[in-house]
């Protein structure tokens, strides 16, 4: 009995390490409308005036969950997202559920990226980016 006492309470400091480890981890925030019109752009009041909303840079990755490229793209704006922690935001906007904002930035191709600094106009990329140039890029437009 005290075997069992023991190997369990051994088992919870791990877990309770584990947990206490990953507090730091950011996660991707998927936007919907709504929150897309509060945190990035709202379109609808001003339709034809970038105006962003934001109080960091943002990265806005359009995608879908059944495309390759965009499966790829995705751990590395994970990575870049604990990587900024702090100077820029990482969102995500499935196009399959969030077909207006798609066509607000006339997104056709996935995936298409949307770099949006705090005082400029949003630059767009299409397609997927290896890890250096979205750093190249983050720099370049985001924290100019």
């Amino acid at each position: 009995m005290k075997n069992i006492v023991s190997i369990v309470a051994v088992w919870l400091l791990f877990s309770l390490s584990a947990l206490s480890q990953n507090s730091d981890v950011v996660v991707v925030k998927h936007l919907t409308k709504a929150e897309f019109l509060s945190k990035v752009w709202n379109y609808e009041a001003n339709p034809n005036e970038w105006k962003y909303e934001g109080d960091k840079p943002c990265i806005i990755d359009f995608y879908t969950t059944w495309c390759g490229p965009c499966k790829r793209l995705s751990p590395i704006l994970e990575e870049l997202a604990v990587e900024y922690k702090g100077k820029i935001v990482v969102y995500k906007i499935n196009t399959e559920v969030e077909r207006e904002l798609a066509q607000v930035f006339q997104v056709r191709s996935i995936p298409t990226l949307l770099f949006c600094p705090l005082n400029d106009n949003p630059q767009i990329n299409v397609g997927a980016l290896p890890k250096e140039q979205l750093v190249e890029a983050i720099n370049k437009v985001l924290l100019k």
